[in-house]
């Protein structure tokens, strides 16, 4: 911690030493008068071997209250408790008073690392450890034991630095001495280390890998006989813990095992903590939640890089090369998680295969959800896979990409954002589900057999615009229109979906139009759901039709999952084409005036850097995505869809292909002949005066 940690020295009596031990430590020499008590002593940071501050406090029993050492107990960060080598009666005070004190007033799962001193070693030329060890063995929260001597300034150095390793790399958390073995959580921990590090997911750290968690944890690469030697320790102790003369899991953890009994807690320390781990082995909230400023009316995807990174963890854990993940290499995938995080409804959220296994882009899909729904969420899952290691990140922040606000991107009339919303608002069995399901691939068929405990009320998948991938997330709004949430209303396009079956379903979709989004600038589409069954009249003051026509929407879209294949993308992609481009959809509605022009091709009729004018033989081989009703080609078009020569053609079909007609159909023949050419005459010579006065204006 950079505000540094308290050793407490206590001790039984002013004769054992513990005062002069800090004199000396402080001054480097023996002095000549101590005192009861010495005062707080703060060592700066620069000074001492960890780079922390270290503050130690003095307790005298003659000077100071029992309440005083209490509250000093409650604040340490680790305690010594001084004896003297050469006293018998204060080794057995150590056990009997000062380690019971201790433990009464500290939490079991949160007790204090406590180092024995044995003071005055110049005094005696035997040891006390033989008299020491078992006390130890007897208390878990016993450190280390130091001997030294104040006098002869023997080891003073040497127990400050114990005590701040005491408090830095406990060996509490890591190692249980009673089983020689590394703890539950410790274990835990390192085998997360090891999946991360295991590149290519085949259970060995090879010499590639071995040297890449180097690196990481020491920013410095092993040499090849430094390697070899690593993995002669462990083949000599464990016939499992090298592999293909790679490190195994085992291995892994025999090495961290070796560490700790040899008192090099430091290094795994050093290895937990630079992948997020806090003291007590779990991972800290600046690591699974950096910081990261989202402006309003912003949103947040992933980069490039983070979809690399996404990229190599499911190749990595797609172990039979499907493109796909079963349900086995799911678990496997997120074994490095807590917990898992996704649920079976995430397999209706996104694109399945055959087999409902979650396929490449399904995987990508889920993530490009998750971030933009819930950025702080996918921190914290790119946290547990690792990212800001493997990609040498300060953090998982790096791999989000805040977009711009929507309001530049409406006076720009451009976006470079690739994620869209569109929510979809319905009354209840109007087939909203249906037409999210739909999105997947879905028929009606494959939908039946979706549980209602795993029914998701998201849909995302990807869409081509232009050549340019995007994705489209889709969500099913609860069919509330009295109150609408933030989220719900905050979207880049509007579906409103009826049944064409149900009299009474449209008088909803009308509703919520005319309640929230009459005066907005979100584009809005009707969707006619369950177009193969029979269309009845709707129960409301205006058809749909008329409805939509009144306001300035586009015509009712026929929708219907009941189909023998799978439902075709063209109009989700005319939904994102609408989000992408909002100017453009409201720009067509501004005024009846735009109708009375004769425009060129919009934008969305541009292909690659072309802009494709005017051209029947052109347009024959195209269809254009506006249906803007107002430029050339769509005005074009709607002549030609008139009743009038729809009759022509079909009686054209008839002479040609009817040789042996009668007379009297010949005589018909030619007069619907005589009338399609005079209504293209009249058609070509209306455009001809109609663009000379445009010009003359």
């Amino acid at each position: 911690s950079s505000k540094g940690f308290t050793i407490l020295r206590v001790g039984v009596s002013p004769e054992l030493g513990k005062t002069s031990l800090i004199m000396s430590l402080v001054s480097e020499e023996f002095p000549d008068e101590v005192p009861l008590r010495a005062e707080e002593i703060t060592i700066p940071a620069d000074v001492t071997p960890e780079r922390v501050p270290t503050h130690i406090v003095d307790y005298s029993e003659a000077e100071q209250s029992e309440e005083q050492l209490y509250q000093e107990i409650s604040k340490a960060n680790v305690i010594c408790i001084v004896y003297s080598v050469n006293s018998k009666k204060s080794i057995e005070k150590v056990t009997s008073h000062w380690i019971p004190l201790i433990n009464d007033r500290t939490d079991k799962d949160s007790r204090v690392p406590l180092i024995l001193v044995g003071n005055k070693s110049d005094l005696v030329e035997h040891s006390s450890m033989e008299t020491i060890l078992p006390i130890m063995n007897q208390f878990q929260d016993i450190e280390t034991c130091v001997e030294c001597s104040a006098k002869n300034l023997k080891n003073i150095s040497e127990l400050f630095y114990y005590a701040q390793k005491a408090v830095l790399h406990p060996t509490g958390p890591l190692y249980c001495p009673e089983e020689k073995e590394l703890k539950l959580s410790c274990i835990k921990a390192l085998t997360r280390i090891f999946k991360i590090t295991d590149l290519d997911n085949d259970g060995i750290l090879n010499d590639n890998e071995l040297n890449f968690f180097q690196r990481t944890c020491f920013n410095t690469p092993l040499a090849p006989q430094a390697l070899e030697d690593v993995k002669n320790v462990v083949r000599r102790n464990m016939a499992d813990g090298v592999k293909d003369n790679g490190l195994t899991l085992k291995g892994f953890l025999f090495l961290h095992t070796l560490f700790i009994q040899r008192g090099r807690h430091e290094t795994t320390w050093t290895v937990l903590r630079r992948f997020g781990y806090d003291d007590d082995l779990e991972l800290t909230q600046e690591y699974l939640f950096p910081i990261i400023k989202i402006p309003p009316d912003c949103t947040t995807e992933l980069n490039h890089n983070a979809y690399l990174f996404l990229q190599s963890v499911f190749d990595k854990h797609d172990k039979d090369r499907d493109c796909a993940l079963s349900p086995e290499e799911v678990k496997d995938l997120f074994k490095v998680f807590p917990y898992m995080p996704w649920g079976p409804d995430v397999n209706n959220t996104v694109c399945t295969n055959d087999k409902g296994w979650i396929t490449y882009q399904g995987y990508l899909s889920q993530w490009t959800l998750t971030t933009y729904l819930d950025v702080q969420r996918s921190l914290e899952y790119l946290g547990y896979l690792g990212y800001s290691i493997v990609y040498e990140q300060e953090s998982q922040a790096a791999a989000i990409t805040v977009t711009r606000s929507k309001r530049i991107d409406l006076q720009k009339k451009q976006t470079q954002r690739s994620v869209f919303r569109c929510n979809v608002f319905g009354a209840a069995g109007s087939g909203k589900s249906g037409f999210l399901q739909a999105f997947l691939g879905r028929n009606l068929q494959r939908q039946k057999q979706i549980r209602e405990t795993h029914k998701s009320y998201y849909a995302i998948s990807t869409t081509y615009v232009y050549g340019q991938e995007k994705y489209l997330l889709l969500h099913e709004a609860i069919p509330d229109v009295d109150f609408l949430s933030e989220e719900e209303l905050a979207c880049d396009v509007v579906c409103l979906v009826y049944d064409v079956n149900d009299p009474r379903s449209f008088e909803y979709c009308a509703k919520v139009y005319k309640q929230y989004f009459i005066d907005s600038k979100t584009p809005c589409v009707v969707i006619a759901a369950k177009s193969d069954l029979h269309e009845v009249r709707q129960h409301y003051s205006l058809s749909p039709h008329d409805f939509c026509r009144k306001h300035k929407l586009h015509p009712p879209q026929s929708f219907t999952c009941n189909t023998t294949t799978v439902p075709t993308k063209d109009l989700y992609t005319r939904l994102t084409t609408m989000a992408m481009y909002p100017a453009r959809h409201f720009q067509s509605h501004l005024s009846a005036a735009c109708h009375l022009r004769l425009l060129p091709l919009p934008a969305c009729c541009i292909t690659v850097k072309t802009r494709v004018f005017v051209s029947f033989r052109s347009h024959a081989r195209l269809r254009c995505m506006c249906s803007c009703n107002r430029c050339t080609y769509c005005l074009c078009q709607s002549l030609l869809k008139l009743e009038l020569l729809r009759s022509v053609k079909a009686q054209l079909r008839r002479v040609v292909h009817n040789r042996h007609m009668a007379q009297a159909d010949l005589k018909n023949s030619t007069f619907w002949l005589r009338a399609s050419l005079g209504a293209t005459v009249c058609a070509v010579l209306g455009f001809a005066m109609y663009r000379a006065l445009l010009k003359q204006r």
